[in-house]
């Protein structure tokens, strides 16, 4: 077993709460994290206690490309 289900269910006993809450509960952070940089109109996400995320510039640029070419082809599609 991984070291972070370890830590989730030994946090599952402790307080006395279903596994798969508490595993949303840790993993909920990371999925902030990457909600926000999906949408590319950041600076930096800081998680108090645990760091700082940023995109390069470059990469958000090619996101974003990459989402309006998907768009198109949707789109385009639906005609």
């Amino acid at each position: 077993m991984s070291k972070e289900k370890v830590i989730i269910q030994k946090l599952a006993t402790k307080y006395n709460l279903p596994l798969q809450k508490v595993e949303e509960i840790v993993y909920y952070q990371f999925k902030y994290v990457v909600n926000i940089m999906k949408k590319g109109d950041f600076a930096t996400i800081r998680l108090p206690y645990f760091g700082a995320f940023s995109a390069k510039s470059e990469r958000i640029a090619h996101l974003n490309e990459k989402t309006r070419r998907k768009n198109e082809r949707l789109a385009n599609s639906k005609q």
